[in-house]
């Protein structure tokens, strides 16, 4: 997927004895989005988006080491080191013979040789790692800016982790000049190291430039056009994030010592077998209780209260991520955890006071955000047609933000219609769910808008799913209705075999829970989404026992 960024001028980042200014260049190919403020709170702001920075650069995919060049040295000086090493047989024969009587000078003399070589290797790897930096800044941040708020999103380079970070106006002593909007920013990697100058007796400037947008045609040579071949897994992984959000969750409040603790003791020991997962044991009332596998130590934190309603106990892999906070952990007010549940994502929520840090982490690392986990099938799944979704999106527009309620009251429409119309709009990239504050908020990942259905998941579920309804194999068994959640149970014939799947909808027409006995339901849960049995099932029930059909788009 192609898309030109234009840029007036790059990032800069400027400090002297008395200031910091952080200038960002946003594309000019969007419709106009600015803001310049002078940062209150220094030392989180800066520990907030140097976490942020921390996200952009992550990549835990096995990376074996590149050995071309020392290769292509070997083969190039091959004859040359022969033909030495053969001059020097018989002499390095009689050395060795006595070296063999000398045990004690062994290791020096090993050193000694062996001193350039390594010299030689690790200035191979440095060069390598400096010449390679800028790769790991593959895609330039998305800033979004609100009447309440500015905020950054961003992928890491494996596409397991995203990061937001969210400020709040009050975070700013000033806001001199502002314009809502969504843009993509350039980034360079550069900036990071200008992050750390920022200090609380330095005036810090946050500027997404303004004069950009107000350039003449004559000023072109100034631009800077990047023409970017944006992988789809980016843009699925960013839908992917956004459904995942809206989904019910187990909230986990600890105290930031606590989540200190967990990465403590994570850093002090390296594990050689599995299973590698947090366990946290939950019980309403009671403490929080994190069992770390496979030594099984259990940390206890008495301060950190499980305030939900059930008992619980969840699973969380790929943790080693989660020391993306560690830095930022010394200045937090909070930490919250969103647990979906044993396999699943899970989202933590850094506190600093109106500025809040989210990590959203996938299932476990090599389960990336675009690849698996089809979240948007758990989400609402009922047809609303456009004339209805277009009022629903016109009322975001103009408030920028605003809850299901708030929606429905602006235009008279049920609820249940409101949350099926923004759940289109989430997997169309234009919209988002807002986890920290619990809102709806607009926000266009891209300039001109998907086609609808063009990244959507090509989910062998779901084709199979159609033909099941289609050839009338799946049928109702029975439909419980208690404390607004519908538990629907299922038959399907799938191949002459028989399945029984059996499905939770809440209020909202998400899919919260489901079983089957099928055998993708059995490897997976819900960890890749439902199977096609669990699918043909809903389809079913909102078809034929609500009538609301399933899939349409906006």
């Amino acid at each position: 997927m192609n898309f030109v960024h234009r840029y007036f001028g790059a990032t800069s980042a400027v400090s002297d004895a008395r200031s910091t200014t952080l200038g960002f260049a946003p594309d000019l190919l969007r419709e106009p989005t600015y803001f310049v403020g002078k940062v209150r709170n220094h030392l989180p702001f800066r520990e907030a988006i140097s976490a942020l920075h921390h996200v952009v650069v992550s990549d835990l995919r096995f990376k074996p080491k590149d050995r071309t060049a020392y290769f292509a040295w070997l083969q190039e000086h091959e004859r040359e080191l022969l033909a030495e090493a053969l001059a020097e047989r018989d002499d390095a024969r009689g050395r060795i013979e006595a070296l063999r009587a000398e045990t004690r000078e062994i290791g020096a003399l090993q050193s000694e040789i062996m001193g350039p070589f390594y010299k030689a290797r690790q200035g191979y790897f440095d060069w390598l790692y400096k010449n390679n930096r800028d790769a790991w800044f593959v895609l330039d941040p998305v800033i979004t800016v609100h009447p309440d708020e500015v905020f950054f999103e961003c992928f890491s380079l494996d596409e397991s982790s995203y990061g937001r970070l969210s400020c709040d106006h009050d975070v700013f002593e000033r806001i001199e000049d502002m314009a809502c909007g969504t843009t993509n920013i350039d980034y360079s990697h550069a900036l990071y190291d200008e992050f750390q100058k920022i200090r609380s007796y330095r005036e810090t400037s946050l500027t997404i430039d303004p004069t950009g947008f107000e350039v003449q045609t004559e000023g072109e040579a100034t631009f800077r056009e990047d023409k970017i071949e944006l992988p789809d897994s980016w843009m699925r992984g960013f839908l992917q994030v956004s459904s995942a959000m809206t989904q019910p969750a187990h909230v986990v409040d600890l105290q930031p010592v606590d989540m200190h603790a967990i990465l403590s003791r994570l850093a002090a020991r390296r594990e050689r077998h599995g299973p590698r997962s947090l366990r946290f044991l939950l019980t309403p009332g009671e403490p929080v209780t994190v069992l770390i596998e496979p030594w099984n130590e259990r940390l206890t934190f008495r301060r950190s209260i499980y305030t939900g309603v059930e008992a619980a106990e969840i699973r969380v892999w790929g943790r080693r991520r989660l020391t993306i906070l560690e830095r930022a952990l010394p200045l937090a007010r909070s930490v919250r955890l969103h647990l979906l549940g044993t396999g699943l994502p899970c989202f933590a929520v850094v506190d600093f006071g109106g500025l809040r840090f989210t990590l959203g982490l996938s299932g476990w690392t090599a389960n990336d955000w675009s690849r698996a986990g089809q979240f948007d099938l758990l989400a609402p799944r009922a047809e609303v047609d456009s004339a209805t979704a277009t009022r629903v999106f016109d009322a975001l527009k103009r408030r920028y933000l605003a809850t299901v309620e708030t929606l429905a009251a602006d235009t008279g429409l049920d609820r249940a219609v409101v949350s099926g119309a923004l759940g289109l709009y989430v997997q169309a990239g234009r919209a988002m769910f807002d986890l920290d504050k619990g809102v709806y908020r607009l926000r266009e990942l891209v300039r001109d808008p998907i086609a609808p259905g063009a990244l959507r998941f090509a989910s062998e579920q779901e084709a199979k799913a159609d033909r099941f309804v289609a050839a009338g194999l799946a049928t109702i068994a029975s439909v419980d209705r208690r404390d607004g959640q519908r538990v629907v149970t299922g038959a399907v014939m799938d191949d002459g075999k028989g399945h029984a799947p059996r499905l939770v909808i809440d209020a909202d027409d998400r899919l919260t829970g489901a079983t089957c006995d099928c055998w993708f339901y059995g490897h997976n849960k819900l960890a890749r989404g439902p199977c096609e049995h669990v699918l043909a099932v809903r389809r079913l029930f909102h078809g034929e026992i609500e009538g609301k059909p399933q899939g349409g788009r906006a």
